[in-house]
């Protein structure tokens, strides 16, 4: 697994034209943001901030991860949603 695969799958996820829900967004985001930047690093966005907040927990429960771990998830993610797509 390498930064090349990486980078593949970021940009075969732009390329997906099946609908994809927005648990499993949340999902590849966490995983994508684990695997660029580590552990969140951001302020606790306010309450009335719906989807700041989603994605700012989706993202915290990945704290700890190594971002090897989470680039090989994330590349896995995105795999398997190529393949539903084409079902």
């Amino acid at each position: 697994m390498s930064q090349v695969e990486f980078e593949m799958a970021c940009a075969s996820l732009k390329q997906l034209k099946g609908p994809v829900s927005d648990q499993e967004k949340l999902l590849v985001y966490s995983f994508y943001k684990q695997a660029t930047q580590g552990d969140c690093n951001i302020p606790v966005p306010p309450a009335t901030d719906v989807r700041a907040k989603a994605k700012y927990e989706a993202w915290m429960v990945n704290k700890g991860m190594s971002k090897m771990d989470a680039m090989r998830i994330y590349i896995a993610k995105v795999e398997e949603l190529k393949k539903n797509e084409t079902c």
